[in-house]
């Protein structure tokens, strides 16, 4: 992706919308039911990646912003010992995370609370690492986001990305609708777009790895749900009033090409704060 145009931007949707309705989304029993407890391409093991990648320890002090249900902010403070503070715009999502943590005896090291990743609820340099994944290409306003992450690093933090990425060939009506947008894909940046918008920040980039097979599985992995979720609704078993499932399946297929295309992929990105 190095020194590839950034993409054209994506589509003009009002702010707040994006936010409440990527929140919704996100808390719905379908999206639970087609990508799992994990939000994100990779799951626990990328997420193990960028914790090697950021050096975490039982020291650290992290940021993990868009937590979700909360598995990756519950992971690292498992495998590593750490103090882990996860945010969300949802606030379903920070309840259930809540109540997972406490379910795993992680209360005093993990907790979650609802906030906007545009204005985070820190004071300035107050932790060591700051995370986010699958989720940057979702914020309507990245730079405020890439800002705020700077901002509550400690001189020396880290910053650790993994995001879908979107490269300049990709043809901009392909998937420019609103849910292009909550599925992560709409508005994905180049990799050098990522760094730009670090670099803008005051964010030293240190690595960039893409991986773009954790993508493709997720997709796989999607369009299996879906085929088990259609048999099943079929079946009377499974209750999804008005999901178009044949919506759904045109996107997870396009997504494939696209990925097979070199139009999409996935990366870590990780930068230092100087």
């Amino acid at each position: 992706m190095i020194g590839q145009p950034e993409p054209a931007p994506g589509p003009v949707v009002d702010a707040a919308t994006v936010k409440q309705c990527c929140a919704r989304l996100y808390e719905s029993d379908v999206v639970r039911l087609l990508l799992g407890d994990s939000f994100h391409p990779g799951g626990a093991r990328l997420t193990g990646r960028l914790g090697t990648l950021l050096g975490v320890d039982a020291a650290s002090e992290i940021l993990d912003v868009a937590s979700g249900l909360g598995s990756s902010a519950m992971s690292l403070a498992e495998r590593h010992g750490c103090r882990v503070l996860g945010v969300d715009y949802g606030s379903e999502n920070v309840a259930r995370a809540t109540a997972a943590a406490a379910a795993r005896g992680l209360s005093d090291r993990v907790r979650f609370e609802r906030a906007d990743a545009e204005a985070l609820p820190l004071p300035d340099a107050s932790v060591d690492i700051v995370i986010c994944e699958c989720a940057l290409c979702t914020f309507p306003d990245k730079a405020a986001a890439a800002r705020e992450f700077a901002r509550v690093l400690r001189p020396g933090g880290q910053v650790g990305l993994c995001d879908v990425t979107r490269s300049a060939e990709m043809p901009p009506d392909e998937l420019a609708d609103l849910f292009s947008w909550i599925a992560c894909l709409g508005d994905a940046k180049s990799v050098d777009g990522y760094v730009a918008l670090l670099e803008a920040a005051g964010l030293q980039v240190a690595e960039v790895e893409r991986r773009d097979d954790a993508l493709q599985d997720v997709v796989n992995d999607v369009r299996g749900r879906l085929l088990a979720a259609e048999v099943m609704a079929g079946l009377g078993k499974l209750d999804l009033p008005g999901f178009d499932f044949r919506g759904a399946n045109d996107m997870a297929r396009t997504a494939t090409r696209a990925i097979r295309a070199g139009h999409l992929g996935y990366a870590i990105v990780t930068a230092t704060k100087v």
